[in-house]
């Protein structure tokens, strides 16, 4: 069931609900647009509010920050704190607080580093939101320190040949970081040491660039891959010297962010580029695609569930939000085959 959409005033890539109470109303989306020679973006914060009678107040613009061009963001684990990843190779953290406007939230920066003269691409936060991530467009990754109200580099090194399209902290192994390439490499690095160490690299079973990770937040031993070659992968991580490929599925476009259900086992949520946007079962048997979702009409980039302020969180309740980058399109929705599950 569709909640609501809206066009944003730029390219839309990316978007992320706060994971934090009492927060977890407000949805961040992100813009990247070529201007002459400027990559330019913004972030849009929404309230979203499936409940509401009013079809107006399901979607409804909170704030708007103009920036660089957005490539990617993330919330912080620990608190309402979003890691921007820019164009002109700039990490920034800003800070959602409650106060007294009209909206209730200010949104308020915190500090801002330059990463790189190249793009910063993707990033990640570990558990103890202690250290950010970031995949960069020379092939490099950097890990990076949060202090208070500044981020320092504590590490800096070429990974791979071409762009780092994604990076991400393992959830049960903090040491371990995994890094996806245009390269088609899939690799591992062991943070332990310094500079880091490649743990592997598996060169064979994507036949085009990695673009996304999602570790199985019940079953840690479970990591997802997805590439622009169409297919989401399935691993076993227990065998680090070569990761046993358990099963693949063809998303029938190219696998550009997963996003595991907060509290359903197994789900997963896919924005598969020219294909739109998928929800897919990835269990102890086979992965099998339970619904789609195809009413972008431009490359489905950014996709996100809300999480539940509930306990527990039913599946008649899910809330989706996903984006496409031309067309500039956000939209919310709500699956229709989680019910049963």
């Amino acid at each position: 069931m569709d909640l609501g959409s809206c066009y944003l005033g730029g390219n839309a890539d990316a978007v992320e609900f706060c994971p934090h109470r009492p927060f977890r109303h407000v949805l961040a989306a992100a813009t990247y647009t070529l201007q002459e020679q400027d990559r330019a973006g913004s972030i849009s914060l929404f309230s979203v509010d499936a409940g509401a009678e009013d079809e107006s107040q399901r979607l409804r613009l909170l704030h708007t920050v103009e920036t660089a061009g957005v490539f990617d963001m993330k919330w912080s684990p620990a608190s309402p704190l979003l890691a921007q990843a820019d164009a002109h190779g700039r990490l920034a953290l800003r800070r959602l607080e409650q106060d007294g406007s009209d909206t209730g939230i200010v949104f308020t920066d915190v500090c801002a580093e330059d990463i790189s003269s190249s793009m910063c691409l993707y990033v990640d936060w570990n558990q103890t939101a202690e250290s950010l991530s970031v995949g960069l467009s020379d092939g490099s990754l950097s890990v990076v320190s949060v202090r208070e109200d500044r981020l320092e580099i504590s590490e800096q090194w070429a990974a791979h040949q071409f762009e780092v399209w994604t990076c991400y902290f393992d959830r049960t192994r903090p040491h371990l970081l995994y890094s996806g390439s245009d390269d088609c490499c899939f690799s591992c690095w062991d943070l332990r040491e310094s500079p880091s160490n490649i743990v592997f690299r598996n060169k064979k079973s994507h036949s085009m660039g990695v673009c996304c990770f999602a570790q199985n937040p019940f079953e840690g031993n479970m990591l997802l891959t997805g590439s622009y070659d169409e297919f989401l992968r399935v691993w076993d991580m227990r065998l680090m010297a070569k990761p046993v490929n358990e099963k693949l599925i063809n998303l029938g476009g190219g696998v550009w962010r997963m996003k595991y259900h907060p509290s359903i086992a197994d789900v997963v949520l896919a924005a598969c580029m020219h294909n739109g946007f998928a929800i897919v079962k990835v269990g102890s048997g086979d992965a099998t695609i339970m619904e789609t979702y195809c009413k972008h009409e431009s490359l489905a980039y950014g996709a996100d569930w809300q999480k539940s302020e509930g306990a527990e969180q039913n599946g008649n309740s899910s809330v989706v939000a996903t984006c496409s980058f031309y067309d500039r399109l956000l939209r919310v929705w709500q699956p229709e085959n989680l019910a049963e599950l």
